[in-house]
């Protein structure tokens, strides 16, 4: 039982961790945030494990894990308030064609970040985009202005 609570902590302080490292653009982790991940990972998982290092007790963290991505998965399906507070919110980036300075700031973005995205969405120049949005996966939207 001991196992299976700690898997639980553990879920939820690896979700609390990458939510706290933000949104990257282009859905891509720095690698400094990669390895990060993957040691927190590593040291929960010592945790949760304690002394037994036994086949079932790995078995049970590690579905234990698995269910609790389930739930919180169907939990963000049945209430979405649920869902802004695990992958957060839209952030409107660009509006009428006009950098929002506060939200590039917040979303910790530079100009050519939204530059970049919108050349892989066939964009030539900026003065093209009308509206950029960092959506809730990481990705870059861009709308082209009409005329």
């Amino acid at each position: 039982m001991q196992t299976i609570i700690y898997a639980i902590v553990g879920y939820f302080l690896m979700l609390l961790t990458v939510r706290v490292l933000s949104r990257r653009p282009g859905a891509q982790m720095t690698p400094f945030e990669f390895v990060l991940v993957f040691l927190i990972g590593g040291v929960l998982i010592l945790c949760i494990m304690d002394d037994d290092r036994s086949q079932t007790n790995s078995v049970t963290a590690v579905i234990t894990v698995g269910l609790m991505h389930r739930a919180v998965a169907r939990l963000k399906h049945r209430f979405p308030v649920v869902g802004k507070v695990v992958d957060g919110t839209p952030i409107m980036l660009m509006q009428e064609g006009q950098f929002r300075t506060d939200m590039m700031t917040h979303a910790r973005l530079h100009e050519m970040d939204v530059m970049a995205s919108a050349r892989t969405q066939g964009t030539k120049t900026l003065q093209e985009v009308e509206y950029a949005v960092l959506e809730r996966n990481g990705g870059i939207s861009t709308l082209k202005r009409e005329g």
